[in-house]
This record gives structure tokens, C-alpha cells and sequence, in this order.
């Protein structure tokens, strides 16, 4: 409840802050990052076992589960390591020092191992028999399976291996980033050689499936991981030799590009070193059979120059993120969730231009529950008109076959101006960013590499046409990439609008991004690095001072991760105001919720569902007359101080109610929604009636449906 003083007296926010500090030093106030990353990890980890959920989507939330865990150690924990090696021994504001960081993130990581197996092995393995899937391995196979593999190695995997002999003239090879190998100990069956040989096979993932389907009997559908495939054919391989063990291993390797932007006057060329030296990166994580002898262990352990820290034994397999091809491979759509396909609009079907509707009132897409194809039609009709003059676009992210760049590359062929941000410096897409700016070029549109030390990341376009003698802006924004594949997966939202001050704020930033105009007289939009933070901070604190007052207050933030210090301390002291705050924050989360004296007035709800929950929106109260806006930027450092990052309002009051349901359903989540707790930890939030947020905005959204 709000507690009102007269209105007389201000909310003293530094002086609230500074109590805060002395009452709860920052190790209270703060969970540290890495930490919190697991936490959400585990999360996702927790919908693997959950035996409400098919089983094939068990597996593929297994194999996210792993997949996010290589990522983590590509980058956060390759940030770390370099940190240690740089000597550096500064506190993070919980109080760990980088080597005790890397100390918590060993103990978690091997029980993570534990888990990802055990879940497999105890939960996934028999709950996938029962339902008529079985993986056989080269102990459990038929004979009429082995004959099966047997013929599909000669055919298919032979040619795809290369077992390279470790000795005195075979230089050590350079192990490929989350790469699968397996190391095979060899005897000679003559006298003359005494020693034992170390062979290292690569499992030749990059060309084929990791699983085959084989022959299967009783409607039962049998699948074998070639890792088997290739256990079964190494007699045969090394025909000459006793085979003493073979043991598969993985290295994941440091993964951050390191750019010479202030050195370089050609930020495509240093990018490209860049990828080319991450090949080469440092060995962050290796990942051994446990039955792996201690001296080939030591081996790799100097061939890596790692710790033994680093070194952590999984199981038989590697690669847990490979299970997400399964579900294809054994082609049993009934263990699956029931298809939900992207929901066409009836106004926007019936529309011979989407330009009229836009020119009339806002648009709300609500991805991937109304279909991505309209913002792609909004670019592709701007290409084909002829009343189009200019169309620009900021892409971060975009899929190797695109429609928007595509149709941004036609509309440059066609004769329009086209001005496309393309930010190559988006990790782990450079390479397919700089093949569209390429193309793009080729096509005659302008393309611009990126901001400066900065990385853009904000999502907009504009369309400039000319109608009856007049310029007219047309605009869309959104809170998730331009890529029609993300979006069947990514809960996003995006704002197709002619709102002429909107449109105006558009065509201010885009002149920011290419000729580093000034950004002034910017009426709506808030922009990152400038004043974003700002304005927000004002916004939590106008909250503070209508809780002090007696007036209507309450926030409610939806993000991916909340790691700024800032922002958190301002919530902490918005919540001592007497403002209840409710966050929706699916990732990391450095807020410790419901601590007396700090955060009893602020809950953190997670949810982790069929989707990923990727929009980012901010509710204000302001008094009962509510401020919403959506962003493409969660409340973190690099967010608010290194990304070019746009937030805008919701100006339509239809629109408004949409955005208002979408946060009520979440906050009412039965189902799927986990209130985290103070030290990291969550419970599944439980009430009546049962609500599954996600199925219940995809049912909204079949109510304006064609």
C-alpha cells in the first residue's frame, strides 16, 4: 500500500539511497550476474523434467539447456579468464572477486553436468520408450541394426573422417570450437611397437545429423547417435590395431571478437581478423568421458593450457544441444505440442495495401502469435510502390534467406534511396551480416557499418513516400529482430505507425546513426546511450513521489535481464516510497526480491514456456494515467551506456488495452511463471483458475484472426 505524506514534503532520494547503503552493504543488495545466469539456466533445465510436457520438448529444452551453457562459457566465462590473466582482482558488487566467481561457476557447472545426464539417463530415456522412441547404443543394437549401421558408415561416414595420429610428426591439431572428437587409444598388434598411439577422429557433425534413423519393428521408432555408428565401424577402421578405449571430448573455446576500433579506419576488415582469431580462441571449458585415463587428461590439459578446474567430466555424450534434432529425425508429431501456427489478421488480409491501414491507425504485431509475414509485406510493398521515396532500416540480427533484406535489396534495384544500418558487430552473426551488406551494396542501397565504439541495436525502419505532393513517413518499431525465423520462436511485439511526431523522432535518430546528427527536439522517443537511463530514472522517481503523495503509482518492467546497478538501486528506493513494483525478467536478475527493509515491495516473476519471452515493455502509473512504452533494450550497462537502444510509447489507446493484457496475463501466470526469491532460487507460482499465459495470448490473438 502507498503510505501519503503531505504533499509538502519531497521523497529525499539520495537520502533514501545512502540509508539503503548503510543499512544493506552491496553483497545484500546485489546477486551476482554469472550466478543469476545460471539460476536461469536451471530454470530452463527445470521444463526438461517437467513430465507435463511432451517429451520431445523435454528434449529440445534439454538441448537449450546445454546449448546456453557452451555460449556462457564462450563468453562470460572467457571474460573472466581473461580478466585473472590480466591480474585483476576487483570485486564485483556482491563481493566475489573474479577467481571466486570462477570458483562458484565450477561447482555449479559440474553439478549442471550431473543433471543434464541424470535427466537424460532417469527422466527423459524412459518417458520417450514408453512412448514408442527408443536410442540404441552399440552394446543395446540388433543384429540387424549393427548391419544397418555398418552399411550407413561405409556409405555416409567414412568419407567424412579423418583419424589424425598423435606423435612426434603429426603436429597437435587445433581443436575446433564445440567440436566433437573422440580420442582412441590404439595397441599395435606387432612386436616391434611398444608404445600405445593416440588417435583423434572428428564425429563429423558439420555434414550430417548427429542421429539415423534405423530399422524399427513393432510400430517402435529407433534412432542411433553416429557416435555409435562410428564405436561399431573403429574395428574395422583400425584393422591392424587392439583398441584400448575410445573416449569422446569436446573444447569450447573463447568466443569474443576483439576489435581495434579506435586503430582500424576499416571496421569490416577488423572484424573479419577477428573471426578469423576466434578460431584460435582460448580453451574456456573441456568436456571428457569420465572413463577418459588420467594420462591422456593430463595430455589435453597441456595441449590446452588449461586448469583442471576447467576440465569437467560428462558423460559418454557430448553435445547435449544436438538433441534438438531428434524430434525430426523420429517424425512423432503427437510428442510434441500441439502446432500453433502464426495467426493471420482478418483486417490486414482483407487490406490491398497495408499503407491505408497503417495511414489510419497504429498496428500491434504480436509475434509469433500473428504472423511476421506483415512486417515483411511492409517493406516488400514499399519496394514495389511507386510513391516510395526512401526506406531505411537498422538490422541487427537477420536469417540467411531473409525477406526484409531481400526486399531492401529490390527496393534499391528499383530505384529507391535505401539506407540500411547493418550492425556487424551482433556476436555470432558477423559473418552473415557482412554477406547482406554486401549484397545490399552490390544492389546500390547505402550501407552503413555500425555506430563507433557503439553497438545498434535498436529496431526500426522507415518508409518515406510521396502522396498528392506531400512527404509522408511511415514507420515500424519493434523489441525483437528483423528475422522471419527468431520470430517463429521469440515472443516480440512491433508497432507498425504514421504518428507524424513518432515518425519525426524516427527520422531523427537514423540521422544520429548515419551522420551523427544531434539528437534534439525529440518528442516521444527515448534513445540509449543519451538519455534513455535518464528518462527512466525520472520516471521511477515521479512514481515515488506519487506513492509519498497519496497518488496512484506502480511499475511494472518486462525484460530479459536486469543487471544495472543504477536502475536497481532506484527500484529499491522507489519500493521504500511506497510504490509496488512487479517485474517480469526472464533471464539474469540481480534484484534480490522481497528482503525486509529493501525490496518487500518488489516481486520478480520468470516465465520459461514454449516460447522465449523476449519483449521488453515499461509500465508507469503516472498518476492513473499510464505511460507504456516498448524498447529494445533490457536494463543493463551495455544497454543503457554501449547500444544505440530506442524505447517508445504506446500512443494508442487500443493498443494500450492489448499491451495492458499482455502484462496481466503474465503477472497471473499459474502454469509456467516462477516468483524468484532473494538468494536466486524460484517456486512455480500456483492459483485458480489455471492460466498459461502464452496459450492464452495466442487464444487473444485468434479473436482478430482471418
Amino acid at each position: 500500500m502507498n503510505n501519503p505524506v503531505p504533499d509538502s514534503v519531497p521523497f529525499n532520494f539520495e537520502a533514501v539511497l545512502k540509508k539503503l547503503h548503510r543499512q544493506f552493504p552491496s553483497k545484500h543488495r546485489f546477486i551476482n550476474r554469472e550466478l543469476s545466469w545460471l539460476d536461469f539456466n536451471n530454470r530452463v533445465l527445470e521444463e526438461a523434467l517437467d513430465p507435463t510436457v511432451p517429451v520431445l520438448e523435454r528434449l529440445k529444452f534439454l538441448a537449450i539447456f546445454a546449448s546456453n551453457l557452451d555460449e556462457f562459457f564462450m563468453v562470460r566465462v572467457a571474460f573472466i579468464r581473461r580478466a585473472m590473466e590480466a591480474g585483476l582482482t576487483r570485486r564485483e558488487p556482491d563481493g566475489l572477486s573474479p577467481a571466486d566467481v570462477m570458483k562458484q561457476i565450477s561447482l555449479r557447472v559440474h553439478e549442471a553436468h550431473e543433471n543434464i545426464g541424470r535427466c537424460f539417463r532417469e527422466s527423459i530415456i524412459p518417458a520417450m520408450e514408453v512412448s514408442g522412441v527408443r536410442i540404441v547404443n552399440d552394446t543395446t543394437a540388433t543384429e540387424e541394426q549393427r548391419q544397418f549401421a555398418a552399411k550407413y558408415f561405409t556409405s555416409t561416414l567414412h568419407s567424412l573422417i579423418t583419424p589424425v595420429v598423435l606423435d612426434a610428426t603429426h603436429p597437435f591439431p587445433e581443436l575446433e570450437n564445440q567440436a566433437i572428437y573422440f580420442a582412441v587409444e590404439l595397441s599395435s598388434s606387432t612386436r616391434k611397437q611398444r608404445a600405445n598411439a593416440l588417435v583423434l577422429l572428428r564425429v563429423p557433425t558439420h555434414a550430417v545429423n548427429r542421429y539415423v534413423r534405423i530399422p524399427s519393428t513393432n510400430g517402435t521408432v529407433y534412432a542411433m547417435l553416429i557416435d555409435d555408428v562410428i564405436r561399431l565401424s573403429l574395428n574395422d577402421l583400425f584393422a591392424d590395431k587392439r583398441i584400448l578405449g575410445c573416449y569422446q571430448l569436446k573444447v569450447v573455446r573463447d568466443s569474443e571478437l576483439e576489435l581495434d576500433e579506435v586503430g582500424s579506419s576499416d571496421l569490416l576488415k577488423s572484424i573479419l581478423r577477428g573471426l578469423e582469431r576466434r578460431k584460435r580462441g582460448h580453451a574456456t571449458r573441456f568436456l571428457y568421458d569420465p572413463a577418459m585415463p588420467l594420462h591422456i587428461i593430463k595430455r589435453f590439459a597441456r595441449q590446452l593450457k588449461l586448469h583442471r578446474k576447467n576440465m569437467f567430466p560428462g558423460a559418454r555424450y557430448h553435445s547435449f544441444s544436438d538433441l534438438m534434432q531428434l524430434p525430426a529425425i523420429v517424425d512423432r508429431p503427437d510428442l510434441l505440442y500441439p502446432p500453433m501456427p502464426p495467426l493471420h489478421v482478418a483486417s490486414l488480409e482483407s487490406a490491398t495495401k497495408l499503407i491505408d491501414i497503417v495511414r489510419r491507425r497504429d498496428i500491434l504485431l504480436h509475434h509469433p502469435y500473428q504472423s511476421f509475414a506483415y512486417v515483411a509485406r511492409f517493406f516488400e510493398e514499399a519496394a514495389d510502390d511507386e510513391a516510395t521515396v526512401e526506406v531505411k532500416a537498422t538490422l541487427y540480427r537477420v536469417s540467411s534467406d531473409s525477406h526484409i533484406a531481400t526486399a531492401l535489396a529490390r527496393a534499391a534495384r528499383n530505384g529507391k534511396k535505401v539506407t540500411v544500418l547493418i550492425e556487424l558487430k551482433a556476436r555470432f552473426d558477423e559473418e552473415r551480416n557482412i554477406g547482406w551488406a554486401h549484397a545490399l551494396t552490390e544492389a546500390g542501397a547505402t550501407v552503413i557499418y555500425g555506430v563507433k565504439k557503439l553497438k545498434t541495436h535498436c529496431k526500426m525502419a522507415m518508409v518515406v513516400r510521396k502522396e498528392a505532393g506531400e512527404i509522408k513517413r511511415y514507420s515500424h518499431l519493434g523489441t525483437g529482430n528483423y528475422n522471419d525465423r527468431t520470430a517463429r520462436l521469440y515472443c516480440d511485439v512491433g508497432l507498425l505507425t504514421a504518428h507524424p511526431e513518432l515518425t519525426q523522432d524516427v527520422a531523427r535518430v537514423f540521422n544520429r546513426l548515419t551522420g551523427e546528427a544531434q539528437l534534439k527536439d525529440m518528442k516521444h522517443l527515448l534513445v540509449a546511450p543519451e538519455f534513455l537511463r535518464k528518462e527512466f530514472v525520472k520516471r521511477i522517481r515521479r512514481e515515488a513521489e506519487h506513492a509519498q503523495a497519496g497518488i496512484p503509482s506502480g511499475i511494472i518492467a518486462k525484460m530479459n535481464s536486469l543487471v544495472d546497478q543504477e536502475m536497481i538501486d532506484e527500484l529499491y528506493c522507489a519500493g521504500q516510497a511506497g510504490v509496488q513494483i512487479k517485474l517480469i525478467v526472464r533471464g539474469m536478475c540481480c534484484l534480490r526480491a522481497g528482503v525486509p527493509g529493501l525490496s518487500e515491495n518488489i516481486e520478480v516473476t520468470s516465465i520459461i514456456d514454449r516460447y522465449l519471452e523476449h519483449a521488453r515493455v515499461y509500465r508507469f502509473e503516472n498518476g492513473g494515467k499510464p505511460e507504456l512504452f516498448l524498447s529494445s533494450a533490457d536494463w543493463m550497462p551495455r544497454n543503457l551506456n554501449n547500444r544505440v537502444e530506442v524505447a517508445f510509447p504506446i500512443l494508442d489507446a487500443n493498443v494500450q488495452r492489448d499491451i495492458e493484457e499482455l502484462l496481466q496475463l503474465q503477472l497471473t501466470d499459474t502454469m509456467k511463471a516462477r516468483i524468484l526469491h532473494a538468494d536466486g532460487s524460484n517456486h512455480r507460482r500456483s492459483g485458480e483458475p489455471p492460466v498459461r499465459s502464452q496459450f492464452a495470448l495466442y487464444a487473444h490473438a485468434r479473436r482478430f484472426s482471418a
